[in-house]
């Protein structure tokens, strides 16, 4: 075989981040790929490292890197898969890989077949002619955004009469947090229902400053949204989730949360807030998007292909 192959171990993690931010210079212009990240993805609990990952080599180069995980306990599975652009048979390797360990999750959780998701970036590295002629195809396009921040922006915006914004100060917090979460992305594009416990990993728990996590409450209906913030990304501040339920929306309570955001990473510093977004979302967060000066940085394709 021309290209070596081996499952991953944790400290793979840093030359993994090194072939990320190669991809990601020709993909987008500029590295934002961060070490705690691929760290965090290398230690997901439903990754078995030595059947769900695999490295591709040219001689000593890591040329080539996938993943696969299971968060449905059904038949959808998800990928990632990187490789690049001098090196597509390593890609297909992969790609073959990945397949048929999808496959054969699904099985074990009683499904008959794996309908597998992968999100590349819209003019990837990857040789799209190779992997459309291997079944897969577009379901979803997402936006990734920014916006530059002020330090005049570092003011928090006080609430209006009757509203209340408070940061995640204990569990109980936490524990609503989650829940807000289960009930405003439950009908979102790929959502998958998260126990807590399992929802604490998404989120990096044990690296998350809870103080850049927020809760919006209302006189009248009470604890009504959320957003999680992150400041340990070197590229920019990063918004993770932000949502507002049914009965609480068009309250410009979720440009409230965006703003108590923009306020407090100006106030730490940061140049630059990014976040990512369905561009089909149905709740009108695009739009709040742009209202609130966020313009497009680049685009991101969910790839499905159905193996049985």
């Amino acid at each position: 075989m021309p290209y070596p192959l081996r499952a991953a171990t944790p400290a793979d993690a840093p030359a993994v981040t090194e072939l990320l931010n190669e991809i990601d210079r020709i993909e987008i212009g500029r590295a934002e790929t961060d070490l705690h990240t691929v760290e965090a993805d290398l230690g997901h609990p439903e990754v078995d490292l030595d059947r769900d990952s695999w490295l591709a080599f040219d001689g000593p180069r890591l040329v080539a890197y996938a993943l696969v995980w299971d968060d449905s306990q059904g038949e959808r599975i998800d990928a990632d898969h990187y490789v690049l652009p001098d090196h597509q048979q390593a890609g297909e390797v992969l790609l073959e890989a990945m397949e048929a360990r999808a496959l054969e999750r699904a099985r074990a959780n009683g499904a008959s077949k794996a309908v597998v998701h992968l999100h590349l970036n819209a003019a990837p590295t990857t040789d799209l002619a190779l992997i459309r002629a291997r079944g897969w195809s577009v379901v979803r396009r997402y936006h990734v955004l920014e916006r530059p921040l002020r330090g005049g922006e570092a003011l928090t915006p006080e609430p209006p009469a009757g509203v209340r914004v408070r940061a995640c100060a204990d569990e109980a917090d936490r524990k609503q947090a989650h829940a807000l979460y289960q009930a405003t992305f439950a009908q979102h594009f790929d959502f998958q229902s998260r126990a807590y416990e399992q929802w604490l990993h998404d989120v990096d728990a044990d690296r998350l400053d809870w103080s850049l996590v927020w809760i919006v409450s209302a006189e009248d209906l009470g604890d009504v949204g959320f957003l999680i913030a992150r400041d340990d990304r070197e590229a920019m501040g990063w918004i993770r989730s932000l949502g507002v339920v049914r009965e609480a929306r068009g309250r410009g309570l979720g440009g409230l949360l965006l703003r108590q955001a923009f306020a407090v990473f100006a106030a730490r510093g940061r140049d630059t807030v990014g976040l990512g977004v369905d561009t089909e979302n149905a709740t009108g967060a695009p739009e709040l998007y742009t209202r609130n000066g966020m313009s497009v940085h680049y685009a991101v394709d969910t790839w499905e292909i159905t193996v049985s």
